[in-house]
């Protein structure tokens, strides 16, 4: 019996020793980062940061694959749960099923999270011939003319759409929202006064104000940021109920196992703390800011909630 109880002791530790060990030889052949959005976007940028230093660290091929739109994540929702599909995205993605009843994926629940990678602070630019200064008179403005102004955004899914609703609700103004196809086109409608403004990147915005072509009115980040430490922040500007995070983070089909999720946790949080990753983020106005999975999860399912109620606030929740 002792023979026979060893054996079955040393099977059961080899059963459970079986995801650990997978995960520590993991990857073991290339890996793919989901976008879903263009190329040329700031989540194609993160993507591309991080895979490249992944792809060093694991020995391994990261592609980069860009997949716009709900195409993009179905095709991660629905992919083999071996942790060789991954995704990057935005805090956008929380909203797909608020907007699209029909989409065949749950953003909650049909997701992993790996870990939140960035923050993002984004400036409200305007474009010159709008008479507003400062956020405050671009209050007063379209307070005194209600539907008068109007924002362009990347579509309604994007963050310069959620960052520029939670303002409009924050401050409580009748803004018109112009969707775009892209960011593009978005900044170009600015550019052009077409449109009085746009929730855009602290580079993006820097790039456009010295040329002349836009004005920075604030911030969204509750602290000013160092690269232009005159622009306020939107809460010292005057919208005190002003609350948004903007995020970009990794995650894997659910299912995949908690021993490559940690895996690829701890390698991500590793690449974020090189200078050389640190210094190209800050280029491209991102903050690293990993957290654990658990802590992801938690908070995709808090946004998801909060997204739902500013949508429906906007008539734009899906029947």
């Amino acid at each position: 019996m002792g023979l026979v109880w060893k054996s079955f002791l040393v099977a059961a530790a080899a059963v459970a020793m079986g995801p650990a060990a997978h995960a520590q030889s993991y990857p073991t052949q290339g890996v793919r980062m989901i976008v879903p959005f263009g190329a040329g976007s700031i989540t194609d940028s993160l993507a591309r940061i991080i895979s490249d230093k992944l792809g060093s660290v694991w020995k391994q091929s990261v592609i980069v694959e860009n997949r716009p739109g709900l195409p993009g994540t179905t095709s991660v929702a629905k992919a083999d749960k071996d942790g060789y599909t991954l995704m990057l995205t935005s805090n956008g993605h929380v909203i797909a099923r608020t907007i699209n009843k029909n989409v065949s994926f749950d953003p909650v629940t049909d997701f992993a999270g790996i870990t939140r990678v960035v923050e993002v602070p984004f400036i409200m630019m305007v474009t010159p011939s709008l008479p507003a200064k400062t956020l405050q008179e671009f209050v007063d403005l379209a307070k005194k003319e209600p539907g008068k102004y109007n924002f362009s955004s990347a579509g309604v899914a994007s963050t310069s759409f959620l960052m520029a609703e939670t303002l409009r609700q924050s401050a409580g103004l009748q803004l018109v929202h112009v969707p775009f196809k892209g960011v593009p086109e978005a900044v170009t409608a600015v550019l052009r006064g077409d449109v009085a403004f746009y929730m855009a990147p602290v580079p993006d915005s820097i790039e456009q104000s010295a040329a002349g072509k836009i004005r920075m009115l604030a911030i969204s980040s509750p602290k000013r940021h160092s690269s232009v430490p005159d622009v306020p922040t939107i809460v010292e500007a005057g919208v005190p109920k002003f609350e948004y995070e903007t995020w970009f983070g990794i995650m894997a089909p659910a299912g995949t196992s908690k021993a490559i999720i940690d895996k690829v946790n701890g390698d991500v949080h590793a690449v974020l703390k090189m200078p050389d990753v640190i210094e190209r983020l800050s280029k491209i106005g991102s903050l690293p800011s990993p957290n654990t999975p658990a802590e992801f999860d938690a908070l995709i399912k808090k946004d998801e909630a909060k997204y739902a109620e500013l949508l429906k606030a906007a008539g734009l929740e899906a029947k």
